[in-house]
């Protein structure tokens, strides 16, 4: 505490500001501060009443209190805000001296302060031992630390993506390579997984990734289209750990430690020029780890998964499960989606409707609110084929779908020979002959305007002139009535000819 009495009875001896605050080892600031904080109160020495100290204060200074404890922080926030991203104790050391002021209360110094999260922190990590059921939990993530195989032609080296399964009773493991995390990857470890432990857990405890989860929440968690049917499909229900808390798969947490040490870092010195091969040697190291013993306890990994966890696994399905990706299309006006560079046709109630099109290897199905409402075999080869059904199109459609050339051909049969002709001529003058289907339809609709009769005469007309008929020239032909001219009558008569000189005229006589 500052003594204010002897800054007063060192003034009115008239020593200097400066002696008196080495003398009392106080900064000039604060003897300036309180000499003129007296003189404006009118308070020298001798002071009237004995006055201690701590009355100075309150008489010199009544706002400044000294509470008698300092505030406690709120621990339980403190740990809350650490959670967040960017958030340290400094900060919120600074923000809680703020309040303290606000509240005219003392603060604790940093170190205090930082002692009593510490302590608090101690007793939120006290951890409980939880006792697995056999067949009830599968933990899955992918292991931190990759291995690698080697290019044969350039030499690069490529990650592989390692994925460990732990059963949560037994510790019984599985791991396989990928050369990615992607969602194809992803379920294929998955159904190899159950293939090899021949059964089922009745959860599946994933990370909180994106192939597997759309939206990470611990309440309502959005899980990915895809890993949601592989789980309707083997009977398990996907329970994703919440974010930043390991300890909810711990056992693949620990396990893939174990595994980056057993069977990563062992293969360190080995080199694979296939993925076949790493995941063969994978495999081996994968048996032995699960042979072997336990430390504290009897038995090991693959002892215990098949006394006590195997008999307790759901049977696997009749058939494993077909990889299948999701999106989401709109249907465009032609009635049809596009998927994978492809176009297949969807009734055409939906257009302008987003529909969920589910792609398999084979099939191709379009969903509207869970309904499948169509199918397609899946189109492979070129990009931007077609693949229409005729059901699917509005009745308008279907008439002129109908339409090809044998069908012109043959009413062009019912009009007339002539017809017959002129109609063949103009689909083989086109190199796709779809081309020639517009002129042929408005070609034989002129028997409709015009009689049945004149377009037979029209096309013998056209064809007198010329072996390439076009649309034009039939029309052109009906419209001037050039149809019903009927042709001269040639006469055989020497008059026809002209006059003719014959030969006597040419021989020279003699």
């Amino acid at each position: 505490m500052t003594k204010y009495r002897e800054i007063l009875r060192l003034q009115s001896q008239g020593i200097s500001q400066r002696t008196i605050a080495i003398s009392l080892s106080c900064s000039r600031n604060t003897i300036s501060k309180v000499l003129k904080r007296a003189e404006e109160l009118n308070v020298s020495w001798p002071l009237k009443k004995p006055f201690t100290d701590g009355e100075l204060q309150e008489l010199l200074f009544p706002k400044i209190k000294i509470p008698s404890k300092r505030k406690r922080p709120d621990c339980e926030y403190i740990h809350k805000e650490m959670a967040k991203s960017g958030v340290t104790l400094s900060l919120l050391w600074h923000e809680y001296c703020e309040v303290c002021r606000l509240s005219n209360e003392a603060p604790l110094m940093y170190s205090q302060f930082c002692y009593y999260y510490q302590q608090y922190v101690k007793k939120t990590r006290a951890t409980m031992h939880v006792i697995r059921k056999p067949g009830e939990q599968l933990e899955v993530d992918w292991a931190g630390q990759t291995a690698n195989i080697i290019d044969r032609d350039t030499g690069e080296v490529i990650d592989a993506y390692v994925f460990v399964g732990v059963l949560a009773s037994s510790g019984y493991a599985y791991v396989e390579a990928f050369l990615s995390q992607n969602l194809e990857c992803w379920i294929t470890a998955h159904v190899n997984m159950y293939q090899f432990f021949s059964g089922v857990t009745r959860i599946l405890i994933p990370d909180n990734l994106k192939t597997g989860v759309d939206k990470a929440s611990w309440y309502t968690p959005v899980i990915n289209k895809t890993y949601h049917e592989l789980a309707e499909h083997y009977g398990t229900a996907v329970i994703p750990a919440r974010i930043r808390k390991p300890r909810d798969k711990a056992n693949v947490e620990a396990t893939v430690g174990v595994i980056t040490t057993w069977i990563i870092a062992s293969l360190r010195n080995q080199k694979f020029f296939t993925l076949y091969d790493l995941n063969v040697t994978m495999k081996e190291k994968l048996r032995a780890f699960n042979q072997r013993p336990f430390q504290k306890k009897d038995g090991s990994r693959l002892s215990v998964f098949l006394e006590e966890e195997k008999p307790m696994l759901q049977p696997l399905p009749a058939a494993p499960y077909e990889i299948a990706t999701w999106k989401v299309a709109t249907v465009q006006y032609n009635y049809h989606i596009f998927a994978e560079k492809m176009y297949y046709s969807v009734p055409y109630e939906y257009i302008k409707h987003k529909v969920d099109v589910r792609m398999t290897h084979l099939v191709i199905e379009v969903f509207y609110h869970n309904l499948r409402i169509c199918s397609h075999p899946r189109l492979r080869g070129r990009a931007g084929q077609y693949s229409t059904v005729v059901e699917h199109m509005p009745e308008d459609h279907k008439k002129y779908s109908q339409w090809n050339s044998e069908r012109f051909i043959s009413w062009a049969k019912t009009v007339g020979p002539k017809t017959h002709i002129a109609i063949k001529a103009i689909l083989s003058s086109y190199k796709v002959e779809q081309q020639g289907y517009r002129s042929c339809m408005a070609i034989l609709k002129l028997a409709d305007k015009y009689s049945v009769s004149r377009l037979e005469a029209a096309c013998l007309k056209v064809l007198s002139f010329t072996s390439n008929p076009s649309y034009k020239s039939i029309k052109t032909i009906l419209s001037t009535g050039r149809d019903k001219l009927k042709e001269e009558t040639v006469k055989e008569s020497k008059e026809d000819y002209g006059f003719t000189r014959g030969a006597g005229y040419y021989r020279r006589k003699k």
